[in-house]
């Protein structure tokens, strides 16, 4: 198995909710974080495509969890950027409970990318997360974004003490750095991605 072929991936669709999203089958992985936490860069890192995940100059305008499709039955799901203050509290209400409700209700959700800036990890939000998705057994890739920002030294200390946080956590948590700018940690998460998608996809896609 060489793995998947994450340029061809393009958007299926966006739903407000798990009730709008298509069926319930294949296979999902998730990318959550904080509205300003890299995501849209992470996923056109990804994909090698520009604007495959539309990045914004005002963060918080995702309020939609987006499909995209990589091969048939087998998507990437951008889910909504939480902890913006500039969002209305009903708003921000509404998000984190389709959130909540697309982390514990969604079967063919496999994995979790979150993504967290490295300057600024493990918020409180950013651990709810997690362990909604420990919870419902769901393994964890957690990305330090903009690591490019710090030198190595202190880019190490971060990844240190993020991956001794999330041992609280008890679930299946790996902890990496990511760069779109540079390109760190791209190996990284496509590996993951592979693993995810493979272990779970049928005997004849691997064979």
């Amino acid at each position: 198995m060489s793995g998947w072929n994450y340029h061809v991936t393009h958007f299926v669709t966006s739903a407000p909710n798990i009730h709008h999203l298509p069926a319930d089958t294949g296979i999902e992985v998730a990318f959550a974080g904080r509205s300003n936490a890299g995501k849209s860069s992470a996923l056109n890192t990804l994909t090698n495509q520009k604007s495959l995940a539309r990045t914004s100059k005002t963060p918080g305008r995702t309020q939609l969890i987006n499909l995209f499709e990589v091969s048939d039955g087998l998507r990437l799901v951008d889910l909504p950027g939480y902890g913006y203050a500039e969002v209305p509290e009903d708003v921000k209400q509404r998000w984190q409970q389709a959130l909540g409700e697309y982390l514990q209700m969604r079967h063919c959700l496999k994995g979790l990318v979150v993504l967290m800036d490295i300057r600024h990890p493990m918020k409180d939000l950013d651990q709810q997360m997690i362990q909604w998705a420990v919870e419902s057994h769901i393994p964890v890739l957690v990305l330090l974004t903009k690591a490019d920002k710090l030198a190595s030294g202190a880019r190490k200390n971060q990844l240190n003490l993020v991956r001794e946080a999330s041992l609280a956590s008890m679930g299946d948590v790996q902890v990496e750095i990511f760069s779109s700018l540079k390109k760190l940690g791209v190996d990284k998460l496509r590996q993951k991605l592979d693993s995810w998608f493979s272990e779970s996809a049928p005997t004849e896609e691997i064979a």
